[in-house]
């Protein structure tokens, strides 16, 4: 008996086939020797069948017909691959198959792929088949996921938890698509002057159109407001440095409504009047040092890359999109650099750790990297890795993070440059964590003035720790600089409490309240995996549980979807995004239809519970009760709804925006003419 092995890709099915030295011969659709065979998928080859499969009726839109919720779902081969699912059929039910080896990626979207195939194809259970899960495309990596494969069974929960996502996508698509576009497209396409309209909608694609239009409609809204800040010029010997009042607890202006905040006031007049009581009976202003802290600070290197923030920090400083990040990673995948892409683990498994010097051992074959991988290999710092917070198995689902495997190195000449530098961060990053950390002395004083505090502090970098090795070669600007010279710092250091010091000047500095930045590309993925929240710090997203709206391996796709349906734009410059006209008009229709679709914590909830579904905290079925039951209330709702010419008002006030950018458009394009 045979042992076929089934990949997802050709490329795949060949390193399979070179780790297990198949050397039979090259068929059509597969390889084949004594004791072995190996096919592949061209990615998807079954997919889920049209409505009007199940009745030619459905092919006509209509609102009778909805909601439409199958009691089974139909099935069928895609039309461009069916040489190759017949190919794969015949293997898998081929007589002398013994044991079939899944290889599809290791994901949730890996396992729906063969399960479709094994579906169709109708492989009996009497098979033997068994799941291999690898992290890498290494011929070590490959032979221990053959090695370890468990029974295909065991991965039951998540090809459940695929079913239902691909379920959920359909029916929310095909029933609220058809709905909204039923009942509002008339009114969209009239209103844009276009021949038809169909009114696209998403569980996910939808919720992050409501993220990106509220974002725009914020910065609309917002007024700038100006505010006065107060900053002494502080003497000291060889120079100055710089104190800033704020109105703390025991100030004569806290909590007063003068102020802006508390270090601002609302007028100049009144900043002005505080400078005269500095001032009041003094030819210059004392300050008395009134406490002074001193502290070593540590800043650590930061956690691994999952693929959004690989994809945040590739928008940040290559400005590309996130798909072709994700393209470019998924290529080093296949060329055996990097381990898999599709994560969103930040930490290495206990597991990995253990053998984690191959990596770093192969490292130094690269020249710009070689002095650093040598250096951890001789100081042995990666023998202690276990026992810091990169090794984390509970923060570990399916695979964790993006690292180098310290292999297929000799495929880097073939990479473009930008698939370069992606390669360079990943390595730096990985390279970083087994560095000491930044150590910084950092002071901080406070000063009074007749009763009122100002601020100052003071960091100077002692050791460099990690920091040479990280992302500063590509333009990230130093974190601190040095301001000041070796005897200023000296006497900063050296201040007392009681010391008394003068202000050779106070000024007046005027601020401006700014709106909220718009998304990036890249911003916008960390948004969508922390469920609608920016969060910036880094530290406080690794905190954060929970899945967010989609997935690491379907973000990229959903906003590639949206520009290419012109609801959203993308500046390929600046990776900034912006909605259309047409996309805040569908925003709009959703915001009078089916409201909750725009809700990224409810649309986060739906990922948790696929989530629940793979872990085997809830059924399949209770899945589906809870999901048929919300489309079909919201499709009653939305059938009673009688509220298009309402809607007029929305689309005059979005559209006004657009004429006016149209307009100065305009005019800077009659300018160059002229």
């Amino acid at each position: 008996m045979k042992n076929l092995y089934i990949a997802e890709k050709p490329s795949v099915a060949r390193e399979f086939a070179k780790a297990l030295k198949i050397n039979g011969g090259s068929r059509d659709g597969y390889i084949e020797s004594d004791d072995s065979i190996v096919t592949w998928c061209v990615g998807h080859l079954v997919t889920m069948s049209y409505p009007e499969v199940y009745d030619q009726a459905l092919k006509k839109w209509s609102l009778e017909t909805l909601p439409f919720l199958p009691k089974e779902y139909k099935y069928e081969v895609i039309d461009g691959v069916s040489k190759q699912f017949g190919i794969v059929k015949g293997l898998l039910n081929r007589e002398d198959v013994g044991c079939i080896y899944v290889c599809t990626d290791s994901g949730r979207e890996g396992e729906y792929i063969y399960r479709l195939v094994d579906q169709m194809a109708e492989v009996p259970d009497t098979k033997d088949k068994k799941r291999v899960w690898i992290d890498s495309q290494t011929e070590e990596e490959i032979l221990r996921g053959i090695r370890e494969a468990k029974n295909l069974h065991e991965y039951d929960n998540i090809c459940a938890s695929a079913y239902l996502r691909a379920k959920e996508d359909y029916l929310m698509g095909i029933n609220f698509s058809r709905l909204l576009s039923l009942k509002y497209s008339y009114a969209v396409k009239n209103y844009l002057g276009k021949d038809r309209c169909v009114i696209s909608v998403g569980r996910v694609m939808t919720c992050v159109l409501g993220m990106i239009v509220r974002r725009e409609r914020e910065i609309r809204q917002f007024v700038k407001s100006s505010f006065y800040r107060i900053v002494a010029d502080v003497e000291l010997e060889d120079g100055s440095f710089e104190a800033e009042w704020k109105a703390v607890e025991g100030s004569r202006y806290y909590n007063s409504l003068l102020l802006y905040k508390e270090n601002g006031f609302k007028k100049e007049e009144d900043a002005r009047k505080l400078i005269e009581y500095f001032y009041e009976g003094e030819e210059k202003a004392i300050l008395t040092v009134d406490k002074v802290e001193r502290k070593k600070e540590n800043k650590n290197p930061p956690l691994l890359y999952n693929l959004a923030e690989l994809q945040n920090d590739c928008s940040r400083l290559f400005k590309i999109s996130p798909d072709q990040t994700l393209q470019i990673v998924q290529e080093l995948y296949e060329k055996k650099m990097v381990t898999y892409p599709r994560t969103d683990a930040r930490v290495l498994s206990t597991a990995v750790s253990k053998e984690i010097y191959k990596n770093i051992s192969g490292l130094k074959n690269i020249p710009a990297m070689k002095n650093y991988a040598e250096w951890i290999m001789e100081s042995g710092s990666y023998k202690n890795i276990a026992k810091t917070r990169y090794v984390n198995d509970k923060q570990i689902t399916d695979h964790y993070a993006i690292i180098p495997t310290g292999q297929g190195l000799n495929a880097y000449g073939s990479l473009n440059e930008t698939a370069k530098k992606v390669y360079e961060i990943i390595v730096r990053r990985f390279l970083s964590i087994f560095y000491p950390p930044a150590s910084y002395n950092k002071v901080t004083l406070t000063l009074d003035c007749k009763g009122e505090k100002l601020f100052s502090s003071f960091k100077v970098l002692v050791e460099q720790g990690y920091l040479p090795i990280t992302v500063y070669s590509f333009g990230k600007p130093k974190e601190d600089e040095e301001k000041y010279t070796p005897k200023m710092v000296e006497a900063f250091m050296n201040l007392k409490k009681g010391m008394k010091l003068t202000v050779d000047k106070f000024e007046i500095k005027e601020g401006e309240t700014s709106p909220p930045k718009r998304y990036s590309s890249g911003t916008l993925i960390l948004a969508m995996e922390n469920a609608g929240q920016l969060i910036e710090d880094e530290e406080l997203r690794a905190q954060i549980k929970g899945s967010g709206i989609g997935t690491s391996a379907t973000r990229a796709e959903i906003i590639k979807k949206l520009v290419s349906n012109k609801y959203l734009s993308l500046n390929k410059k600046t990776q900034i995004i912006t909605p259309t006209l047409m996309g805040e008009m569908i925003h709009d229709v959703v915001a009078f239809s089916i409201k909750s679709l725009l809700n990224p914590e409810l649309t986060a909830s739906w990922e948790k519970g696929l989530s629940y579904v793979a872990d085997g905290s809830i059924s399949e079925d209770e899945y589906m009760v809870k999901l048929e039951d919300y489309i079909s209330k919201r499709t009653d709702a939305v059938k009673g709804l009688n509220n298009q010419y309402q809607l007029r008002t929305y689309f005059d006030y979005a559209a006004q925006f657009y004429k006016k950018e149209n307009s100065t458009k305009s005019k800077k394009s009659n300018k160059k003419e002229g």
